[in-house]
């Protein structure tokens, strides 16, 4: 890997770290080319190799797709999983399970980072209040330049310089592992997707029975070989259906229960209006 491959990559880490202001702030960087499957993409166009780093961002998406940020508590920082752990396992001749496996450690150790970062940034944020305090206005500017700027070191440089000099050490560390150990870590790489799955079904099923959906969806796709984009349409038009069925079916419930109940009788009166 070039140096300035890595340095590019970092770049990109940066743009799409969380609270970043870039890219239209949240959404396009943390949530636009932050997340695993973006990450692929552009690791790929940077390292030449699109079709190997669209696969691993599929299998490293797969992992964390069910994950929720509860409170703003990050459990795994995805983006630092996905811009180091992708292009190691791209320059490394692995597989997407190889980056999946380099991604779980590095979304913990991302979480540290992001949470030690934030400590610091603190400071800076007291030393803007004292600099409004004394209404110095060039103080609050260059407290606020400095916090946010600790985001970019932290980001650009280390996943810079992470896969520049890890890009030989992932290498020499797969040619050097046995074939059982790759292929006990393959079988894991395998396995966390599901596991990302299981989490995310556990979150969308409200009612039992909806398992079914998904077993039916299993078994459709692997019986007829469809592809992706058919089995999305497919699953747009049920679920259309199933709203569009509950929708009238609470609509009609309600229209009985308002014919079922008494009508009250209005007549008029010299005294006025009387209901009974």
């Amino acid at each position: 890997m070039e140096i300035w491959q890595a340095l590019l990559i970092g770049l990109f880490a940066y743009l799409g770290r969380n609270q970043v202001p870039w890219l239209f702030g949240t959404t396009g960087g943390w949530y636009g080319i932050g997340r695993p499957l973006a990450a692929g993409l552009i690791c790929g166009l940077i390292l030449g190799d699109v079709k190997t780093g669209v696969l691993c961002g599929v299998a490293v998406q797969a992992i964390f797709i069910g994950q929720i940020t509860p409170g703003g508590a990050v459990p795994s920082d995805l983006n630092l999983a996905a811009y180091i752990g992708i292009p190691l396992a791209i320059v490394s001749g692995g597989t997407p399970e190889t980056a999946v496996i380099f991604a779980v450690p590095l979304g913990a150790l991302g979480v540290a980072l992001h949470n030690f970062t934030m400590t610091v940034q603190a400071v800076f944020a007291h030393r803007a209040d004292r600099c409004a305090e004394r209404a110095d206005a060039s103080g609050v500017r260059i407290a606020n330049i400095a916090g946010t700027s600790i985001s970019f070191f932290e980001r650009f440089f280390i996943v810079g310089l992470t896969c520049y000099f890890g890009a030989p050490f992932a290498e020499g560390l797969l040619k050097a592992m046995p074939g059982i150990v790759l292929n006990f870590l393959a079988v894991g790489g395998k396995m966390l997707p599901a596991l990302g799955f299981a989490i995310l079904l556990k979150q969308i099923i409200n009612e039992r029975w909806m398992i079914f959906l998904f077993i039916f969806g299993w078994v459709f796709t692997t019986s007829f070989k469809l592809t992706t984009t058919s089995l999305v349409f497919i699953a747009i038009a049920l679920s259309l259906i199933y709203v569009m069925a509950r929708y009238n079916n609470v609509r009609t419930v309600s229209a009985n229960a308002v014919a079922t109940q008494p009508q009250k009788m209005v007549y008029e009166s010299e005294e006025g209006d009387y209901e009974e």
